[in-house]
């Protein structure tokens, strides 16, 4: 094993990119690998079995090719139907990305709060496991939204998205009930991130908005202290590399968004 990590950030498309910022916020010192599977995107919209094996398939190529010391899957989708077998399958610390509400319950004062997902992610077992598990009282409002995601990802393409369109997508968050409204919003799915300026702009009214992305750089950091040590007060993580599935070739709009997240460098093809 090297003196360096390679840490391996895995999404369905960019939307990973704010957890990719984090994480290299917290390990400055290894080297990235950003792979989007947009080839297969979005994976709210796929079978549950045809996305197994999809999500297997391009693991198994992806760690055989970059070799990672660390795998983030930064999708909530694929966190809750896959990781288990990843896990499994791999030799490899392996950092998911669940809907936050164990957190998101403990700040609510109002005790109202709305998980905003994909709507295969608040329709799955794994979510509503969590809500049972850890909603401590409070009434969870699940909304799952059909377009967010790609919505989402068209602006970071620098396609027009209007206000309105987002505005319906995030609308069922906000619940009067009890005397009381919703003040906290989970963010259950990473693309959702990429929009914050709009989110908080066009809510009902002032909520905060729970990102998981800092959590889950912790967690990868603390996992690759044994083997690597703490990140020296200089350090300077390397180039990261981006790698669509697709292999396509990111347009001049999306490469100068790639850049203030810190990718700078694609893949010339494919995984």
């Amino acid at each position: 094993m090297t003196a360096t990590p390679t840490i391996l950030v895995f999404d369905s498309g960019l939307g990973g990119l704010t957890v990719h910022r984090e994480v290299a916020r917290a390990r400055p010192d290894a080297r990235y690998i950003y792979a989007a599977d947009d080839a297969f995107f979005p994976y709210g919209k796929q079978d549950e079995g045809k996305l197994v094996v999809r999500v297997t398939a391009v693991m198994d190529e992806l760690v055989a090719t970059h070799r990672p010391d660390l795998v983030v899957i930064a999708c909530n989708t694929a966190s809750t139907l896959v990781l288990p077998q990843l896990r499994e399958r791999f030799a490899l610390p392996f950092v998911g990305t669940v809907p936050a509400i164990k957190p998101a319950c403990a700040a609510s004062r109002s005790r109202l709060v709305t998980v905003l997902g994909t709507e295969a992610t608040v329709k799955r077992e794994y979510t509503h496991a969590l809500i049972r598990d850890f909603a401590d009282g409070c009434a969870i409002n699940l909304v799952g939204s059909p377009r967010l995601a790609e919505l989402a990802e068209a602006v970071l393409h620098g396609e027009e998205v209007s206000d309105a369109d987002i505005g319906r997508e995030i609308a069922p968050c906000f619940v009067e009930a009890h005397g009381g409204r919703t003040d906290t919003v989970v963010l259950a799915c990473t693309h959702y991130p990429l929009l914050i300026e709009r989110l908080r702009r066009l809510a009902a009214w002032p909520v905060s908005y729970l990102d998981p992305a800092p959590a889950i750089a912790r967690r990868a950091a603390e996992l690759l202290v044994p083997a690597f040590g703490a990140p020296g007060p200089t350090a300077q993580s390397a180039v990261t590399t981006l790698v669509f599935t697709s292999g396509r070739a990111p347009s001049p709009v999306l490469t100068a968004a790639l850049a203030s997240y810190g990718i700078s460098q694609t893949a010339p093809a494919g995984v």
